[in-house]
């Protein structure tokens, strides 16, 4: 399977009420197979730029390609069915088993039912769960980042071309965090999903990334892959953001002398 492109032309989106919009006029081309991350502060506008893609955020200018196709002309619940999204709380269905939650999106698409199964038994091998032990566990039964990992297989459930991720690994401490990032990065690269990425841990994006998205009230900073971004900021802010975190600096080095 190969990704899908995405290409956001001059996107701008305002939520009813608002005194401006949340994103402004952005440029982005996401290459097929591309992971890309968004990064910058709480309100810079990186969850409704997420949101835009699966059609959960109106745009008010611009258009989003997918694929080369507008996705204002396709049908929004189609458009969803066919991306997946995993966000922080995982969205599981609580009175459904795990291997009910994974097949929610092939169950509506249809497919047969043993193709169904064998494509939950898959995703959770791929998510290192042990089908015996999972498909028939609720929710609540479920540790925080086994609901991660049950989360990410429900989005990938459906062969997507393009998944949206915001701030999955949000909740979990650093120890399971860091080692969801690296399953992930091979689950990526396995399945071969176009991957956009939210979150606003400066290290998770460099981490993940082949490019990194900067935002900042609305508009992009700077995109660049995270190499450049380090040597690079395109401006003040973006050398702000990335800046190495003096107190832990400071205190390798006193720890390192005593």
């Amino acid at each position: 399977m190969s990704g899908s492109s995405i290409q956001f032309k001059n996107v701008s989106a305002r939520y009813p009420d608002a005194d401006r919009n949340a994103v402004s006029d952005i440029n982005l081309d996401v290459r097929a197979g591309e992971f890309i991350t968004l990064v910058g502060p709480s309100g810079c506008g990186k969850t409704t730029l997420l949101r835009t893609v699966n059609r959960l955020t109106p745009l008010t200018g611009g258009s989003i390609l997918l694929d080369g196709t507008d996705i204002a002309t396709l049908d929004a619940i189609q458009v969803r069915r066919s991306i997946g999204y995993a966000i922080q709380a995982t969205g599981l269905f609580p009175h459904m088993t795990v291997a009910q939650n994974i097949a929610v999106v092939p169950s509506l698409l249809e497919w047969p039912r043993a193709e169904i199964d064998a494509r939950v038994n898959e995703m959770l091998e791929l998510v290192r769960l042990d089908p015996d032990r999972y498909r028939n566990r609720r929710p609540r039964e479920l540790s925080g980042g086994e609901a991660q990992r049950v989360g990410v297989a429900r989005a990938l459930a459906a062969r997507p071309r393009a998944l949206l991720m915001d701030e999955p690994f949000g909740a979990l401490d650093a120890i399971v965090r860091r080692k969801l990032q690296v399953e992930l990065i091979q689950i990526v690269r396995d399945t071969g999903s176009t991957t956009i990425f939210v979150t606003h841990d400066v290290n998770e994006s460099l981490h993940l990334a082949d490019r990194v998205v900067v935002l900042n009230a609305g508009h992009i900073e700077q995109i660049a892959r995270p190499a450049e971004i380090l040597r690079a900021p395109a401006t003040p802010f973006v050398a702000e953001l990335f800046a190495p975190d003096e107190t832990i600096e400071r205190l390798r080095s006193d720890a390192s002398r005593s």
